[in-house]
């Protein structure tokens, strides 16, 4: 299978502190890996640094291509598109307009407007509301926002920093099918969230970080049923 972002060794460090100790892993193409763990483990550090928001020393190839150190609005370009923690949807746009916000950098009309159909598709709420603004979106509706503008970039691998953040479960759920919906559709995700158990019943593979470094790894079925990982994160 063909490994579409490989990060090796990387460190990052804010002021005195060493965030992230060397940690390596893979994601391989169409598959969803998720990184779980608990707060200040690294999970949002590390997207942050893939996205080129953060500087870090090491490695990260996406697509065989070295992309650390590289500005973030050309890793978009080059097909890594983020869904940030806490929406950060453009509230004073509509939601058409935060849509095409995520296709600033497309000059295909047509591709555009066929993924437009397909975000409506994936989130029928989104059509309803079309012209009305983000800012007044009930919470679960601006984290569809969010993800949709993601997928305006048609991006090869879409990251995504707690997507189920204050959501209601039947909300959870929800987002979580239409992840796995996504992936079934030929885009790579990289998924950190601390809802273990849901994260892990839809991943492919996954990680486990705990202060900065990779303690453990496995297919989402098999750290589902690992004793340490029950007992340290799904409260079992």
């Amino acid at each position: 299978m063909k490994k579409m972002l490989r990060v090796e060794d990387l460190h990052v460090y804010y002021g005195g502190i060493h965030a992230l100790k060397g940690i390596s892993f893979r994601v391989e193409s169409r598959k969803i890996v998720a990184l779980i763990g608990a707060n200040g483990a690294g999970k949002s550090t590390t997207l942050r640094t893939i996205s080129g928001l953060v500087e870090g020393d090491g490695s990260i190839k996406f697509m065989d291509e070295e992309i650390l150190g590289l500005p973030a609005h050309e890793i978009v370009r080059k097909g890594i598109a983020m869904v940030p923690e806490g929406r950060r949807v453009f509230v004073n746009l509509t939601v058409y307009e935060n849509l095409m916000m995520g296709a600033y950098n497309r000059e295909d009309k047509e591709g555009l407007e066929r993924d437009l159909v397909w975000v409506y598709e994936l989130f029928p709420r989104l059509e309803e509301r079309n012209w009305q603004l983000a800012g007044s979106l009930s919470g679960g509706e601006q984290q569809m926002l969010a993800v949709g503008r993601a997928l305006m970039t048609r991006p090869k691998l879409l990251t995504m920093d707690e997507p189920s953040l204050g959501l209601a479960p039947n909300l959870v759920r929800e987002i979580f099918q239409i992840i796995t919906k996504i992936r079934e559709e030929g885009t790579t995700i990289l998924l950190i969230e601390q809802n273990a158990k849901a994260a892990l019943k839809i991943a492919d593979y996954a990680y486990v970080l705990e202060t900065g470094r990779i303690v453990m790894e496995g297919t989402g079925k098999e750290l589902l049923e690992n004793e340490d990982v029950r007992k340290a994160y799904l409260g079992e």
